[in-house]
């Protein structure tokens, strides 16, 4: 019989962290989890499967698919499961359950009725880039996924121009070029960061410098799963300006008759503030 938390009874929805590369990162509460609940909610059940076989052991309990194309019609049942008595531990492909994976919609159900939940804490890709970064790590935030296409991926950014914590992003290898380069124009062009490709992995690889150092770095193509770390605007340089605090002035003097993209670069050189920012803020303003 698994030995319950502190606190947390047999029936309990239990969020349990995978090896994000290495197996052998998987703890042993993980392996008894595994073992002894009645229900295994798997983002993919091959990997699970593959998982398992590594890992040595033998999932007794039910195994479902729990992913984002199916997670609001299979909650409910989850939540039923849960309530009457039965132990339901939910795994993700890598990583924590709910960091951007699956995870949050059962959790915040699970809270709503009133019911036990707790998790197996492990490998994070979010934690263990920021620890190899050799950026700030007293202060940070998680943005996950930029959008994919340039112009969406840009107005993200440029709301991020004066975020003073490290920043981490997941990226897909194919798009981390264009991301960086996205990075590069709006954040600037000698903002630290750091690509951390592969974690815990055999062809594991850390490249650290600035973003346009990087972005011509993965031009030639990159592989694996990727992380990147951004540091955020030094406290340092002094007060910074935040994009939307000039967005008034750009539109003011544009309804006047200037041309934006000239509005644009002129408050850029006073304030240092990215031009390609300020203009996609004005865009996303209007």
């Amino acid at each position: 019989m698994t030995q319950d938390s502190p606190g947390v009874g047999r029936a309990a929805l239990v969020l349990a962290a995978t090896p994000i590369g290495d197996s052998r990162d998987a703890s042993p509460r993980l392996l008894e989890e595994l073992t002894t609940a009645d229900v295994v909610a798997a983002e993919d059940t091959r990997r699970l499967r593959r998982l398992t076989d590594r890992l040595g052991v033998t999932v007794t309990g039910d195994v479902i698919s729990y992913h984002e194309h199916n997670e609001a019609s299979r909650t409910p049942d989850l939540v039923a499961r849960i309530a009457a008595g039965e132990r339901v531990l939910l795994v993700t492909d890598a990583g924590m359950p709910s960091v951007s994976d699956p995870g949050y919609r059962l959790v915040a159900a699970s809270v709503a009725e009133d019911l036990a939940v707790t998790c197996v804490p492990g490998p994070s890709a979010v934690l263990m880039a920021l620890a190899v970064s050799a950026l700030p790590v007293d202060r940070f935030c998680f943005e996950g996924f930029l959008p994919r296409k340039t112009g969406e991926r840009e107005r993200a950014l440029a709301q991020l121009v004066a975020e003073p914590r490290t920043m981490v992003f997941f990226e897909a290898p194919h798009r981390l070029a264009a991301t960086l380069t996205s990075m590069a124009t709006v954040l600037g062009e000698d903002r630290p960061a750091a690509v951390c490709r592969e974690l815990t992995k055999t062809y594991e690889e850390v490249r650290r410098g600035g973003l346009a150092e990087l972005a011509a770095w993965a031009a030639d193509g990159v592989r694996g799963e990727i992380t990147v770390v951004v540091a955020g605007v030094d406290p340092a340089a002094g007060p910074v300006t935040e994009v939307a605090d000039v967005v008034p002035e750009i539109r003011e003097r544009t309804e006047a008759g200037e041309r934006l993209k000239d509005v644009c670069k002129d408050v850029s050189r006073r304030t240092g503030l990215s031009a390609k920012a300020l203009y996609d803020a004005v865009l996303a303003a209007r």
